[in-house]
């Protein structure tokens, strides 16, 4: 069963109010409300503290904030009672900066971010990308335009009007076991001695129990049933939903690696307790997956 801490980049405490996106007039009030906070990013850098892993959130007093107009702004919703607006700086031009702050890039802060503030900067990161992939028109080729308080691009081409939503890329994530070991692998751009949970995307016309009864034929050779949710993850490197399950196979499965693994092996819980490899990272999903696992989950 699911836990009930959510994981990581899950779980922040923002409302998003969705449908204040579609008063036109938003940006507007988001300049006559004193409580309206900015986060700043450009291209896959977030607007952070020099001096502490933490947002650098500015106010309308802000001259960065004066500056870029609201076509670059996006409406991410409510923390308390401060509206906050992610501000998507254009990504060839160059702005004078608040004291104090630097644009960094998130992969590497997260561990260091708060739960809340991570997962708020991987929302912000998400949209960001999504736009600079949508600026022009995949059926037409025209420009695109932001519309829904900057949830929406549409075609600004009259005779097409296509709308573009953000996007996102399912992917399962999967701990397979046999009962007294679970299967992981590595690729070999990993740093020595890393494994992990199996993990792939979800292809066009396939579920998601079939995506994971694939993917881990494809990678490993083994064959897996039983296959059971166990929480998601929202990943922003660039637009991936990672979903967690659990599978079973059978005892003493052969393993055949295959795809894009350069090794895969049964670890029996003794063997990753002691550090027989390099587990993921706390923050991900594959690391809840192999958490429960060792405490007994199968």
């Amino acid at each position: 069963m699911p836990e009930e801490r959510p994981n990581f980049f899950a779980g922040h405490d923002l409302d998003r109010r969705a449908e204040a996106r579609t008063q036109e007039d938003w940006s507007e009030a988001a300049r006559a409300d004193p409580a309206t906070r900015y986060l700043i990013g450009q291209g896959s850098l977030q607007l952070l503290h020099v001096h502490a892993p933490r947002i650098a959130l500015l106010d309308n007093s802000s001259a960065l904030v004066q500056q870029v107009h609201p076509a670059n702004w996006v409406l991410l919703g409510w923390r308390g009672a401060a509206r906050l607006v992610f501000i998507d700086l254009p990504a060839q031009e160059t702005f004078p900066l608040p004291p104090d702050t630097q644009l960094q890039e998130l992969r590497p802060l997260a561990p260091l971010l708060g739960s809340d503030e991570a997962g708020l900067l991987a929302y912000a990161r998400a949209l960001s990308g999504w736009r600079a992939r949508q600026r022009h028109c995949g059926a037409c080729g025209a420009p695109t335009a932001a519309v829904q308080a900057g949830h929406c691009l549409v075609c600004s081409n009259p005779e097409c009007a296509q709308e573009f939503f953000p996007r996102l890329d399912p992917a399962i994530i999967v701990l397979v076991s046999d009962g007294e070991r679970a299967l992981l692998g590595r690729q070999a751009s990993w740093p020595a001695r890393r494994y992990s949970t199996i993990a792939g995307f979800v292809e066009p016309g396939e579920s998601l129990e079939d995506a994971v009864r694939r993917e881990v034929r494809e990678e490993t050779g083994v064959a897996v049933h039983d296959v059971r949710y166990h929480s998601s993850q929202p990943w922003p490197f660039p637009a991936s939903l990672m979903l967690g399950f659990f599978a079973r196979a059978a005892a003493g499965a052969a393993v055949a690696v295959g795809g894009e693994l350069e090794d895969a092996r049964w670890f029996s819980r003794a063997e990753l307790e002691s550090g027989a490899a390099l587990v993921p990272p706390s923050q991900s999903i594959s690391w809840r997956l192999i958490e429960a696992w060792l405490q007994g989950a199968s």
